[in-house]
């Protein structure tokens, strides 16, 4: 099963994303920032990023520029 990171401040668009990607079978990972994002990576392997570019803490292009 392939495993999604949803990374966005909004949690609205967080939830609704969920539900649709586990609807249609993926695994899915909420996250509220870039730098909770880096540490769940770190956790477990994830397939592919959804990653919102306007956040606080840690926008997401810095987080696309970061290693885990």
């Amino acid at each position: 099963m392939y495993h999604i990171l949803v990374v966005d401040d909004e949690k609205t668009i967080r939830e609704s994303l969920k539900i649709y990607l586990e609807e249609e079978g993926y695994r899915v990972t909420l996250c509220e920032n870039g730098r909770q994002a880096l540490k769940e990576m770190q956790r477990q392997e994830v397939h592919l990023i959804l990653l919102d570019v306007m956040m606080p803490e840690m926008d997401g292009m810095e987080a696309a520029r970061s290693r885990p």
